[in-house]
């Protein structure tokens, strides 16, 4: 196939170097996108303002500081390696693992899956409920598709499908792992007593305590649905993506996750949309 644009010489390719285009973009999109979930992207930012900059230098001719970029960009490389070896060994394992499909985009539609997380919303919900009613703090974490393991490696492994009876236990007042947050994995309670990273958004209502702080947190650094219960007013709200919506009855709370974690039930996270940047309602 040849091609000729704007009268200079005609590019000859053939259908296998588009091909080849098509998949490299498509690789590169999905590594960036998977960066861009976690709390590397940062770095990341640094790294091409560095890259940036030793080209500069080389252009105009900036013998010293083209050097020292040149070494430095040299060295760093081992650096990264250290520094992106939580994101790295994710990555890894998302693509060895049975999240290969949802890496490259795809839902799956298995029946069994999806019922085992309408189950789990349910006993979520009626726990979440029951903390309504008896104004219990509470704190709960359900990972998505950015991996939180270095957040459930803070806290105490449980591995025990999610009742309501065992969160109201975990979340007692007088338990020992009550102020932590509990995080549900792949439809089972994973772990509690796990410690969130504190938002450091400034536009955050004072009027929040370090609970909605947590989950505002841990919103800003994944894509994780954070439930959080108030102490001391019994209200529910949930966090997503950097934004809280709050006052939530257990109906609609059931409803929201249903949208956000079931695939066939509808556009998920739509009422968040407006809530992103720390706004809350």
């Amino acid at each position: 196939m040849t091609i000729k644009l704007f009268g200079l010489s005609p590019i000859y390719f053939q259908w296998n170097d588009l091909l080849d285009i098509l998949i490299v973009a498509f690789v590169v999109y999905k590594a960036i996108k998977l960066f861009k979930e976690t709390r590397a992207i940062q770095l990341l930012k640094g790294v091409a303002l560095l890259v940036a900059a030793f080209f500069v230098s080389g252009w105009l001719e900036l013998r010293s500081l083209n050097f020292i970029l040149r070494n430095t960009l040299e060295i760093g490389l081992f650096a990264l390696i250290v520094l992106f070896q939580p994101e790295l060994k994710r990555a890894l394992e998302r693509l060895g693992g049975r999240r290969l499909r949802k890496f490259f985009g795809f839902r799956s539609s298995n029946e069994e899956s999806e019922i085992k997380t309408s189950n789990m919303i349910d006993a979520l919900c009626e726990a979440v409920g029951y903390f309504k009613e008896t104004r219990t703090g509470a704190l709960l974490v359900i990972e998505r598709t950015t991996p939180i393991g270095d957040i459930i490696a803070t806290g105490t492994s449980i591995d025990a499908e999610v009742s309501a009876r065992l969160l109201e236990n975990i979340f007692y007042k007088g338990a020992a792992l009550h102020d932590g947050a509990a995080v549900i994995r792949d439809g089972k309670l994973c772990a509690a007593g796990c410690l969130l990273p504190l938002s450091q958004n400034m536009s955050i209502s004072s009027e929040l305590g370090t609970r909605h702080r947590a989950a505002i947190g841990m919103s800003e650094n994944s894509d994780a649905v954070v439930i959080v219960v108030s102490e001391e007013t019994g209200n529910i709200s949930v966090a997503l993506g950097g934004g809280l919506q709050k006052n939530l009855t257990k109906d609609q709370l059931n409803s929201k996750l249903r949208t956000m974690l079931i695939p066939n039930n509808g556009e998920r996270g739509r009422f968040f949309r407006s809530q992103k940047g720390g706004k809350q309602q």
